[in-house]
């Protein structure tokens, strides 16, 4: 779910940038990519929010499954950054390779 959510945030940082039926090998992999999960979220993302911003509006769900729902349902006891096993994951690999021992 974290790497889904930040393809989506990765394509709508591109689209600054890139239009969507851009040659540059980056935008069309984040567009092949992600272009499914914008269509099953069609039917909840509503018609007056432009294109360019509908994938960072379907990060945002999945940004809020990932923060409140999944670690009430896999029964962790605290909610924040570091609860996120993806970015938790990132961090400790940056703190061993930067940190003091």
């Amino acid at each position: 779910m974290g790497i889904i959510m930040w393809t989506l945030i990765g394509r709508s940082a591109m689209n600054i940038f890139q239009r969507e039926d851009s040659q540059f090998f980056f935008m069309r992999i984040f567009v092949k990519y992600t272009n499914p999960v914008i269509r099953i979220f069609r039917f909840i993302t509503p018609s007056f929010i432009i294109g360019p911003l509908v994938p960072l509006y379907v990060a945002w769900f999945f940004y809020m499954i990932r923060f409140y729902l999944m670690p009430y349902l896999l029964g962790y006891s605290v909610m924040g950054m570091l609860s996120f096993p993806l970015e938790s994951e990132i961090a400790q690999e940056i703190y061993r390779l930067f940190g003091k021992n």
